[in-house]
């Protein structure tokens, strides 16, 4: 049998989709890419907005028009929000939500064995208890790095997200787990390890542990060198954490921490549990703490009853932070979250205006930072290579290209960066002499 899958979404789902084809593979099961023939294809959706939804839709109708023969099998979050509307989706010879993704071989199994059409999403408790569940992995394809969930679900219901109803409740990976599990990937080779969850910052809070213990033991296995964080929330990042950080040097210090909006007003209709004070206190922590620090984030435009003034607020404070990256994108109405029936909705046009002005601003700030690393010498993870270049990120996560007459291996490289285009530094490998890589 030959498997292929089609990943949509977040870090955690592509880790989830990993997990789901070596449970495959360890039956028997080959692995191929989505765009080959194949038995099954398996969509693991992401419902994070409408537009998640309608791709995932696509994705269905598409695979099972093109192999009308093979079994398709729809998995993830949008499944298990709005699991009415995925078992309606009749295109889906197989209908489960991501609490049972580590079920897939045994309904591909029911259904060949003549179990006909199932839908089968199993709802996620409404109180916190439940145990973190799912298969370790092993390798990750494709990727130089490898990235590891230690952590699932989200008790902070923003008014825009429907992520609580998809993931449940926060839930961690005891450090036990995870040790075999970052044992196994140091053995497969890989230097550098990403921690990921869907609250990644209340990792340990179920368990009395922090998110600093899972970095401290990923530190520890010799083979891995560097040990990166995914997306943060503010209000987790204490004091004692950022203490326990700076004492582990395998750690980078890349900080993802979710703004979504630099206005008062707004933070508190979005549900934020934080202000602008508080989110730029922790950013002078931060910088304080960890010297080269890169502080990157997410800020959303147009949510409903944000103003022209409310929209110059969030713009002004990104540039009073100085982010090193901004992801921007436009407020999507989402049903069956508080913020769909709040009125003052902003027009579609103004959204896609104020989202194009934020962008000028933030690839300004993320040029700029490219060009403060002019001169230094850097440590570079390679990760591609095409048409004599390969590119590799820094430990703060800044990208450097380097002219290459083929493939650099995947071992820590010593870069001098010598210029900026695109927003991504340039560089040619340092000398041996050269000194104070980061």
């Amino acid at each position: 049998m030959k498997a292929a899958f089609f990943t949509l979404g977040c870090k955690v789902n592509q880790y989830e989709t990993e997990a789901m084809a070596q449970r495959l593979e360890a039956q028997g099961v080959t692995i191929v890419d989505p765009a080959q023939d194949a038995d099954l294809y398996v969509i693991n959706s992401c419902t994070v907005t409408a537009e998640s939804d309608r791709k995932t839709r696509q994705a269905v109708r598409r695979f099972k028009k093109l192999h009308p023969d093979s079994i398709v099998a729809l998995t993830g979050c949008m499944p298990q929000a709005f699991p009415q509307a995925s078992a309606a989706l009749d295109a889906a010879d197989i209908v489960i939500g991501n609490k049972s993704n580590h079920l897939l071989y045994d309904y591909v199994l029911q259904y060949l064995n003549g179990g006909g059409r199932i839908v089968a999403i199993e709802p996620h408790p409404a109180q916190p208890g439940e145990a973190f569940t799912g298969d370790a992995i092993r390798d990750f394809h494709t990727r130089t790095r490898a990235a590891v969930k230690i952590e699932d679900g989200c008790n902070r219901f923003c008014s825009y997200c429907i992520i609580p109803y998809a993931r449940g409740r926060v839930r961690s990976k005891p450090l036990e787990a995870l040790r075999e599990e970052l044992a196994a990937l140091e053995k497969a080779g890989f230097c550098e390890i990403v921690l990921v969850g869907i609250n990644l910052s209340a990792y340990g809070s179920d368990l009395g542990c922090t998110l600093a213990d899972a970095v401290r033991l990923a530190a520890s296995f010799p083979g891995i060198r560097r040990v990166r964080l995914g997306s943060l929330e503010p209000d987790h990042i204490t004091d004692a954490v950022i203490a326990a950080l700076r004492e582990i040097p395998e750690f980078c210090p890349q900080f993802h921490i979710s703004l979504q909006s630099g206005c008062d007003r707004t933070l508190r209709r979005m549900n934020r549990h934080y202000d602008s004070a508080d989110y730029l206190a922790l950013c002078k922590k931060l910088r304080a703490a960890f010297p080269d620090a890169t502080l990157t984030t997410d800020l959303m435009v147009g949510f409903p009853g944000e103003t022209a003034e409310d929209f110059e607020l969030s713009r002004a404070f990104a540039q009073t932070v100085g982010f090193e990256k901004i992801h921007v994108f436009p407020y999507s109405r989402r049903d069956g979250t508080p913020a769909a029936a709040m009125p003052d909705q902003v027009p579609q046009a103004e959204k896609a205006r104020r989202a194009a002005e934020l962008g000028k601003t933030a690839s300004a700030l993320r040029t700029a930072a490219c060009a403060r690393l002019i001169g230094r010498t850097v440590e570079i993870l390679p990760e591609e290579w095409r048409d004599g270049v390969t590119q590799g990120y820094t430990a703060n996560y800044m990208p450097v290209q380097v002219q290459s007459d083929r493939p650099l291996p995947p071992v820590l490289t010593r870069v001098t960066v010598t210029g900026v285009a695109e927003e991504i530094c340039l560089g040619t490998l340092a000398q041996a002499e050269d000194a104070g890589a980061i």
